[in-house]
């Protein structure tokens, strides 16, 4: 790649006045209590199913319904559908589920947004075609019938943790989600409502046919088979005390603010299966669930009045540890005001006791930090990770409360390395495919293998702690270099997508001591400057996690630009072009008030399914980036 000062010197004073003004927004949003939580925006399925299950509960109210229906109607695009990503394609289910939720909040299926979304849902098969979890839905409403929705016995809880399909084979929030799934499809409840979906269904039944026993589809489709039989045949007692340990499982993972897991859906499932057992909406354990939720409500003023939606899960760590990264690479010192005030909390929300986490590790002594304000039985690798790697660099006055807490949380990070030398999110060895191969499995990822954004930013973790050396880091190099992509690019789990694998991956292979000249260093290289936009920004649309057609293709957002730099400026690019570019493209597009227009969704729940629009992201990766760029830390 051809190197000249030029280009640098021409972006660096625009850089300096970009990166200036993102700063002071930046110090501006944060919090009293001194985190930062940017809105963790996803789509109206959230929506839908908090107003379905209110109305399970008998608890849903007439503003609650107006105000969450007219967020809904605004998300609808002007073919009728809602897709799971702004600018992706119409999503069958997620439509089906608005349409819904808008016939409980008293649309009409003759209003033209409504023909519009029912004609949408009938072309792509109909409520048939629908994945499981909108089925389970219809089915607590008598609008699909249980019997034709794959059996999740109670049972399952009481296998130990060596026998294949336990619930600890599942990814955490899988875990979470299919415990309380287990109750509600065994007690399979009917609440009927007023109005039917005859305008979604096409009348083609999926799936007849015989199904090849020799095959994953066929064997678990017979083990449904045997399973539906089972249900029907269960001996009593055991299926009374699985259905009792099955609560006590669930009660005992909820968090001090109500929820379970920080997350939706095994939140609003627990609250299901725990009334469905006979808790109360006065039971302790319901009250603190409903109003938990309250806390994940965004409220907003406009031109049509007031609107009302749901956060699937709240990022306050994350979002905490980033900000805090980004000051200090701006130039902020160690005992900045904003960033001691940042550490103080996070000191505060330190884990110390053990999650599900040490069933697979029972010998490891507790530490980190979770993604969510209150989520202490499930911390994850990536947030500790990137805890530290802020945490480390300040001059706090409590020197040995701050290293005390980074050093269990190291310890407990290297101990969470999987047998094949990667990093998963929140477990080790989380790596049992046949889970997936169940008929319940049509949505999301529901194992969490290691993967190349999260190993990355641990190896970059231990690389900083003085640790490139040990064999932990050696082999978390080794897993990357393993599982770079053919052309040059590593895959992102938990963003959007090579252009975020690629992002954590190079700073990650050059700080543990990778040669920025080295084959897989400039393949990468090379694989970002052929992907940056003629803008000059980065871009990659969520489609790339189907369609591979679209890896390293999108519309240019400031976060992806600033992945791009940091893997750039790591790899030794500082003076090409193509960076130059990339920064003039930020400061270019800056908004008056400091930060950038990103309506785009540049994170991911679960490749294919489910997106996030991080609202921090595109402010606190730039910032990072050209702070790293004019080199102020």
């Amino acid at each position: 790649m051809t190197q000249t000062a030029d280009p640098a010197a021409r972006s660096a004073a625009g850089a300096a006045e970009t990166l200036d003004r993102a700063v002071a927004h930046l110090k501006g949003l944060q919090r009293d209590g001194g985190w930062w939580k940017g809105e963790l925006q996803t789509n109206v399925t959230m929506d839908a199913e908090d107003l379905l299950m209110r109305e399970f509960l008998g608890i849903r109210t007439a503003r609650e319904t107006e105000e969450a229906a007219r967020w809904i109607r605004s998300q609808q695009r002007a073919d009728g559908t809602w897709a799971t990503f702004h600018g992706g394609p119409g999503d069958l289910s997620t439509t089906l589920e608005a349409w819904v939720a808008l016939r409980l909040a008293g649309d009409s299926p003759d209003e033209p947004h409504m023909r519009r979304a029912a004609e949408f849902v009938r072309a792509g098969g109909g409520v048939e075609a629908s994945r499981v979890f909108t089925r389970i839905w219809l089915a607590l409403f008598g609008l699909w019938s249980w019997d034709d929705l794959p059996n999740m016995p109670p049972e399952l809880v009481l296998l130990p943790s060596w026998v294949p399909l336990n619930v600890y084979d599942w990814g955490c929030w899988a875990r979470q989600t299919v415990v309380p799934l287990t109750v509600v499809s065994t007690l399979r409840p009917v609440r009927p409502l007023s109005f039917g979906i005859d305008e979604l269904r096409t009348g083609v039944k999926r799936g007849g046919g015989l199904v090849a026993p020799w095959t994953w589809s066929g064997a678990f489709h017979y083990l449904d088979k045997a399973l539906h039989l089972y249900a029907k045949v269960a001996v009593k007692p055991v299926r009374e005390f699985a259905m009792r340990q099955a609560a006590e499982w669930i009660l005992a993972r909820q968090e001090a603010d109500g929820g379970w897991g920080g997350i939706q859906p095994p939140w609003v499932y627990s609250l299901l299966a725990l009334h469905l057992l006979g808790y109360s909406l006065d039971h302790p354990a319901m009250r603190a669930g409903l109003q938990g939720l309250e806390g994940f409500l965004i409220r907003e003023e406009t031109p049509e009045g007031t609107v009302r939606r749901l956060e699937a899960c709240q990022s306050p760590v994350w979002d905490t540890a980033l900000a805090i990264t980004a000051l200090l690479d701006a130039g902020a010192p160690a005992d900045d005001p904003h960033v001691l005030k940042a550490v103080d909390w996070m000191l505060g929300e330190e884990i110390t006791v053990r999650g599900d986490w040490a069933v697979r590790r029972p010998d490891l002594d507790p530490g980190g930090w979770a993604f969510e304000f209150a989520n202490d039985l499930y911390p994850d690798t990536d947030d500790t990770a990137e805890v530290v790697l802020g945490l480390r660099r300040v001059a706090h006055p409590d020197r040995e409360r701050l290293s005390g807490a980074l050093d269990r949380a190291v310890a407990w990070v290297t101990g969470m390395q999987s047998r094949d030398g990667g990093w998963g999110a929140f477990d080790a060895d989380n790596t049992q495919e046949l889970t997936t191969k169940l008929p319940f499995c049509d949505f999301g990822a529901v194992i969490d293998p290691p993967s190349a954004d999260v190993t990355a930013h641990v190896v970059e973790m231990l690389a900083k702690e003085g640790k490139a050396g040990s064999r932990e880091c050696r082999r978390g190099v080794k897993w990357l270099l393993d599982h770079q992509e053919p052309d040059g690019s590593w895959f992102g789990r938990w963003g959007a997508n090579y252009v975020y694998g690629t992002g954590a991956v190079v700073p990650a292979l050059v700080e543990a001591g990778v040669p920025a000249s080295a084959t897989a260093i400039r393949r990468a290289v090379r694989w970002l400057a052929e992907h940056q936009n003629a803008d000059g920004g980065w871009g990659e649309d969520l489609r790339s996690y189907r369609d591979p057609s679209w890896a390293g293709r999108g519309e240019s957002t400031a976060s992806q630009t600033a992945w791009a730099l940091l893997a750039l400026l790591a790899a030794g690019e500082r003076d090409s072009e193509v960076t130059a570019h990339g920064v003039r493209w930020l400061a270019e597009t800056q908004r008056p008030d400091g930060t950038w227009d990103e309506p785009q969704f540049t994170g991911t729940g679960f490749p294919g399914d489910f997106y996030i629009n991080y609202h921090l992201y595109r402010l606190v990766f730039p910032v990072t980036a050209l702070g790293r760029y004019l080199e102020r830390s």
